[in-house]
């Protein structure tokens, strides 16, 4: 059996650290240095029984209106694209929460703004798109010094080992590589989380979903942020309405990160900037 020890209290030869003076300040150096955190909405009780009950009557509309065979054949049936434009209010409060943005705010100086929003159901006893390894910018290798998008996964129900909760590999937004098969192995850390808290990932942690050994499907809210160099996965803007949105939420659902359709309109745009 390995003894358990206090750590050490004090250093030497160290000329630089970090400092955290908060919870979110916590949150977010945990982030960068191993990728991923755990993080409370502020959610009560009743909050989130309004959420629950909403993604069901999404979802239910979803596969209504695009049916579900369709769904299926396009791989996309555990999937509910751009939750805001259809969903209702609940998913907009997802987006805007306070909790979540004194995160993103250390992690992204400067603007960021919403990439995409899906809901996202684990199967009991099926396999999904999402239980495979990935990043949420994939096909990218690279290392940054700082994030350029983070994850805030939702958590709809309780996350737990048994209903397929997410996997991470600690620190792997640090190289640019996928590990190796052993060090997978050896590493990979399967995540548990309580409903009404944020699974966040530096979007280029490697993670997926577990495989759901329950009677119960687990379902969550995926959110990506990110600098505004990057397109929207599907635009958001055009699928929905800017009235009653105040301009807080108009630039985070990215409203004013549209690109100009002409050199006229880009023109326009800067005057009086």
């Amino acid at each position: 059996m390995t003894a358990t020890y206090s750590a050490p209290a004090r250093s030497y030869g160290v000329l630089q650290q970090d400092q955290s003076s908060s919870p979110h300040e916590d949150i977010a150096e945990q982030i960068r240095r191993l990728g991923y955190a755990i993080l409370d909405s502020g959610f009560s009780d009743a909050e989130l029984a309004v959420i629950s009950g909403d993604f069901n009557r999404m979802r239910d509309s979803y596969i209504r209106k695009w049916g579900e065979e369709n769904l299926r054949g396009a791989n996309e049936l555990h999937t509910i694209r751009a939750a805001v434009t259809h969903g209702g209010p609940s998913f907009l409060r997802l987006i805007m929460n306070p909790e979540l943005h004194a995160v993103i705010r250390l992690l992204i100086p400067g603007k960021y703004f919403l990439n995409q929003q899906n809901g996202i159901i684990n199967p009991p006893g099926q396999t999904y798109s999402q239980a495979i390894w990935h990043r949420d910018l994939p096909y990218q290798h690279f290392t940054t010094s700082t994030p350029l998008a983070v994850n805030a996964l939702f958590c709809v129900d309780d996350f737990t080992a048994e209903n397929g909760s997410t996997f991470v590999l600690p620190a792997s937004h640090k190289s640019a590589a996928f590990p190796s098969e052993t060090y997978i192995r050896k590493h990979a850390l399967q995540v548990e989380a309580k409903a009404g808290q944020y699974i966040l990932l530096d979007c280029m942690t490697f993670h997926g979903g577990g495989f759901n050994r329950t009677q119960k499907e687990r379902r969550a809210v995926n959110h990506v942020f990110n600098i505004p160099y990057f397109k929207q996965q599907i635009a958001l803007p055009a699928n929905m309405s800017a009235d009653g949105l105040s301009d807080a939420e108009k630039e985070m659902l990215g409203f004013t990160f549209q690109e100009p359709a002409s050199l006229d309109a880009y023109l326009a745009s800067r005057i009086g900037k």
